[in-house]
């Protein structure tokens, strides 16, 4: 299987491909306003470029006031729509925000908002949630689903949301808390939600944002780092309590806001995170010891599971070193084969995103310096060669 950026150089006294000078990527026809200046979109935590049932692409970016969107006009087209702005009601201003899409293509989008404050007080925290059931319809409106904390000191200290629909499509949110708990807050099966709730009540405090995966068998997983190793709480359905395993909690520091995970097998997933001493990338699954990828940079992964000349393969996309986009494949569960990481296209803000399009092909896309989409996806040819990068829309 072979693994090729669009743009790649041999570098003297190296090995593999090496960045070469970005080139400007051509523009894409599309529609709509870009961002304001001061205002540059980044990626939204999570699965910021989905597939939706009719097989379009939608790219979710982050701003100041709430949201940017990209659509494709068809399925697999060129042309894409966008960018859309979607702000938040009540001129909030957006803190942090995570996407992810359920079993029947909903797009569900939560946010950390920061009011203005009142008069003589603070301004006040909260999260907003909404949801978008059709590609390129408009979102369902945002609804507050409150905070953990009516101190608004304490609200303020809430890491990024981690989100994921469980084996009933219905939502579960976490947050890591002031006290270095985890509270969380769930849809029941109507679509209402409950009460903010901790997950975790004593032992040992989480340092970074927390990650929650769903399993195929219903049970959730939640991890999260710690001092020395990483913490790992389970859930075996919706309305049980959490369990820790600590028995089987990897050693290792973890270089916070980088957890991330794909399914990988029959009610197994593999976790991915970045070393806290070297970035280099680690891979994970319960019952193991972590396996050094390599591929050091920043932030978290987003993972593709897909068959690559007719081999099951884990894709991994972050950011490099550089700021550039970098891909890596391998057998998926056979990390022991290593992974060769490709630098491609120009520097973007935040983790550089997989899908498959509505053909098949993997898709990668990027959020440019200057707040723009890029696109490349995969040649109709033997293993994963990319085309050229197309800049969708941007300021």
């Amino acid at each position: 299987m072979a693994l090729r950026s669009a743009r790649t150089s041999k570098k003297a006294g190296g090995r593999g491909p090496a960045p070469a000078a970005p080139e400007p990527a051509p523009r894409v026809r599309g529609r709509g306003a870009p961002a304001r200046p001061g205002d540059i979109p980044k990626p939204v935590a999570g699965a910021w470029l989905v597939r939706g049932k009719d097989g379009r692409l939608t790219a979710y970016a982050q701003t100041g006031d709430g949201l940017v969107r990209w659509t494709e006009t068809g399925v697999g087209a060129a042309h894409w729509t966008g960018p859309d702005r979607l702000p938040l009601p009540h001129k909030g201003a957006v803190l942090s925000m995570a996407a992810t899409q359920s079993a029947e293509g909903y797009v569900h989008l939560v946010a950390i908002r920061r009011r203005p404050a009142p008069e003589g007080g603070k301004p006040p925290i909260d999260l907003m949630h909404a949801i978008q059931f059709q590609t390129g319809r408009p979102l369902r409106d945002w609804a507050s689903i409150a905070s953990p904390y009516r101190d608004h000191t304490k609200a303020a200290r809430m890491g990024i949301p981690a989100v994921v629909t469980d084996s009933e499509s219905s939502l579960h949110v976490y947050v890591q808390n002031a006290e270095g708990r985890i509270s969380y807050r769930q849809q029941n099966p109507k679509g209402r939600f409950g009460d903010w709730e901790r997950a975790s009540v004593e032992g040992t405090p989480v340092t970074g944002q927390v990650h929650a995966a769903s399993r195929d068998d219903g049970v959730i997983d939640i991890l999260g780092p710690a001092a020395g190793r990483v913490l790992h709480w389970r859930r075996e359905r919706h309305d049980a309590p959490f369990a820790r395993i600590e028995d089987q909690e990897p050693a290792g520091a973890v270089l916070p806001g980088t957890l991330s995970s794909e399914h990988t097998g029959p009610g197994r997933i593999t976790y991915f995170w970045r070393d806290g001493a070297t970035s280099r990338v680690r891979a994970w699954r319960p019952g193991a010891d972590p396996v050094d990828l390599g591929g050091p940079g920043a932030g978290p992964l987003s993972v593709l599971r897909t068959p690559v000349d007719g081999v099951d393969c884990t894709i991994l996309a972050g950011q490099g070193q550089d700021g550039r986009p970098v891909l890596a494949a391998y057998p998926t569960e056979d990390e022991d084969a290593g992974a060769n990481w490709v630098p491609s296209g120009e520097p973007c803000r935040g983790t550089p995103a997989l899908a498959l399009d509505g053909m098949g092909r993997v898709a990668l896309a990027a959020i440019g310096e200057d707040g723009s989409l890029r696109l490349t996806r995969q040649k109709p040819e033997e293993g994963l060669a990319l085309e050229a990068w197309t800049r969708v829309a941007g300021a």
